[in-house]
């Protein structure tokens, strides 16, 4: 027999009823205790082996004979291989699920970042960049496809924001550990920014080890939840699935591709992307530029520590945020106002000469590039689900992060054609408030993203409610 949407809905709606406010909050928490860690732990070593190469720039760059556009286009290359697979990994992802498909990708990943420590010229960096990105492609979406299965929309942006935790500590711990492993010049006669990528790559290898042991590729398979949970969970999310689909009429992956909504969301995603990985790569560079200014001389483990301020000053303001947008249910103008944060952050920093004022103004930005994934990436759910929810995300993604090729190679070339990083800081920020305008206008440029018309959702009232 077919159940049809409604049919779902209702029958999905009825088996929420079975677990309490408590037994849901609690079902909620144990997902979270489970699942995140691990994922987290995950995205620690890729944004780690993402943006490393921005401290061992400080002496990768007079080892390899690199210009500051050259590094700033090797930067970028990641994003080349990573754009071309994006979509394509996270349909597989669909069609075998996130335990071996995560899996897979943290061990290629880690693999290519530890070989960037064999690098011996501009053309092998280029090439190792570029398939860095390839085995890196569908990390990051996958985790939001993979939330889609097992949290219900009212819990998701807490939920990734605990995740992009992992990130954001990368900055916070990973930075003044790569700083102390880039301390003395040479281990055992090999360079120590050789050693360093290396050193850095194994542990991802080993996390996509143990993801293929821990993760479990939906609630229904989880023996570790009671039978009620994990019918909660599956009724839940199917209840959701159905009113997307009933409203939308269904979405194909062609259709996906083509859907103006993706597509507008990939734009505003690649201007966010490239404040974000403008300061990813160049901070440790514009942090040594202030010796100059402030007449010191920094090392590279106090340089890292440097860096490791702006993303621990993050950290609360981001998960605060992700948590009052699941209370309120609002995302359009929870994902705004931070791209508006970041955007006067990197351009009050272009404009300030001294060096505390300028590290409080990148602190600022740093807020709001942070804060705004968890509400942006809830976006796409409002009208996509499935196969078609899969290649949205991977295709935001996909397009989006093509600012991180584009934000390195013009930050680098402005930065050598003008002398300092004031143009390219404000073009950075202007990128920002281009997203920001965007995503405000959002639900006005495309009634099917209007609020009202998801908000009185009858199954996700007991959701809210336990809250």
């Amino acid at each position: 027999m077919t159940t049809t949407p409604s049919n779902a809905a209702g029958a999905a709606f009825d088996a929420l009823q079975e677990l309490s406010s408590a037994e849901k909050r609690a079902t909620i928490r144990k997902v979270t205790l489970r699942l995140v860690p691990i994922l987290a732990i995950a995205y620690f070593f890729n944004s780690l082996e993402k943006t490393n190469i921005g401290l061992a720039a400080l002496q990768m760059n007079q080892s390899l004979g690199l210009t500051t556009a050259a590094f700033g286009l090797a930067s970028g290359l990641l994003f080349v291989g990573y754009a071309v697979f994006e979509v394509p990994s996270n349909l597989i992802q669909y069609k075998v699920g996130a335990r071996k498909w995560l899996a897979r990708i943290m061990i290629t990943w880690g693999a290519c970042a530890a070989a960037t420590g064999f690098v011996n010229n501009e053309a092998s960096l280029y090439i190792l960049r570029i398939l860095l990105g390839v085995a890196e492609a569908g990390f990051y979406p996958g985790v939001i496809l993979y939330f889609t299965l097992w949290v219900p929309k009212q819990y998701r942006g807490t939920m990734l924001s605990l995740f992009v935790l992992g990130g954001t500590l990368s900055s916070v711990i990973g930075s003044p550990l790569t700083g102390l492993l880039l301390t003395p010049d040479h281990y055992f006669g090999i360079e120590s920014w050789r050693a360093m990528f290396v050193i850095e790559g194994i542990p991802a290898i080993l996390v996509g080890v143990v993801c293929l042991f821990k993760l479990v590729d939906r609630p229904a398979e989880a023996k570790w939840l009671t039978g009620r949970e994990r019918d909660w969970l599956e009724s839940s999310i199917a209840a959701e699935h159905a009113l997307v689909e009933s409203n939308h009429s269904g979405k194909g992956v062609l259709r996906a591709l083509g859907d103006i909504r993706v597509l507008m969301l990939s734009l505003i995603y690649f201007c966010l992307k490239c404040g974000q990985y403008a300061l990813a790569f160049f901070l440790p560079l514009m942090i040594v530029a202030f010796q100059t200014q402030a007449g010191t001389k920094m090392s590279t483990l106090q340089v890292s520590l440097m860096v490791a301020i702006p993303a621990l000053v993050a950290i609360a303001p981001a998960i605060l945020w992700a948590r009052h947008s699941d209370r309120t249910g609002e995302r359009f103008w929870h994902a705004t106002i931070p791209a508006i944060v970041g955007a006067i952050g990197i351009c009050v920093s272009a404009v300030l000469h001294e060096p505390v004022l300028i590290m409080v103004a990148i602190c600022f930005a740093m807020i709001g590039l942070t804060s705004q994934s968890a509400p942006f990436y809830q976006i796409p759910g409002f009208f996509l689900t499935g196969a078609a929810a899969a290649t949205a995300f991977g295709l935001i993604n996909s397009l989006g992060n093509l600012g991180g090729f584009v934000a390195p190679t013009v930050f680098g070339a402005l930065k050598d054609a003008t002398g300092d990083y004031v143009a390219p800081s404000l073009l950075m920020g202007g990128f920002l408030i281009v997203a920001a305008v965007l995503t405000a206008l959002l639900p006005k440029m495309f009634k099917s993203l209007n609020p009202r018309q998801h908000a009185a959702a009858p199954e996700a009232q007991p959701l809210v409610a336990a809250k």
